[in-house]
């Protein structure tokens, strides 16, 4: 059965920063443009609620085939620690974890396909669906070293903060 099908992977870079400022930078998703090789901007929907759990924001991917928006919720936010959305609210989780390493934070980013947006993925898509979620994963293997090094370069050139 679909639902039981997922897809998920990490990776981590230690940047010479302290988990603080790099989780100031990973937090700030209006910056995700960035360091995102496929968002290149992102915006809160809610000022009000910009940052905290629960708060949406919209996202603009633009590949060379291809431009959408999509709408995530921040679903943790513990400052120097951790901060993570979903998209769609139930379809993707993608994330950041902060930990003490040696000579600075090693920041790890996580994605994972959910079992509802696989779901959503094969009603969408039909007998397309397992080449769709083949190429997504493919764009966040690919997507998820280009971010870290670009994040990790941002940290340790001290340009937190605009």
């Amino acid at each position: 059965m679909s639902e039981e099908v997922v897809y998920n992977h990490e990776e981590s870079i230690t940047v010479k920063a302290s988990a603080q400022d790099v989780y100031d930078i990973v937090s700030d998703i209006t910056r995700t443009g960035e360091w995102s090789p496929v968002c290149s901007s992102c915006w809160w929907d809610d000022e009000v609620s910009a940052g905290s759990v629960g708060a949406w924001f919209t996202g603009l991917n633009v590949l060379p085939d291809r431009t959408w928006e999509t709408k995530s919720q921040v679903v943790v936010a513990e400052p120097g620690r951790e901060f993570a959305w979903i998209v769609g609210g139930k379809f993707v989780r993608w994330g950041y974890t902060l930990t003490a390493g040696d000579g600075g934070t090693v920041l790890t980013e996580s994605w994972e396909f959910l079992p509802e947006g696989i779901a959503m993925f094969e009603e969408k898509h039909g007998e397309q669906a397992a080449a769709q979620i083949a190429n997504r994963t493919q764009q966040a293997l690919d997507g998820i070293p280009k971010t870290l090094a670009a994040i990790k370069r941002i940290a340790e050139s001290g340009h937190q903060g605009l």
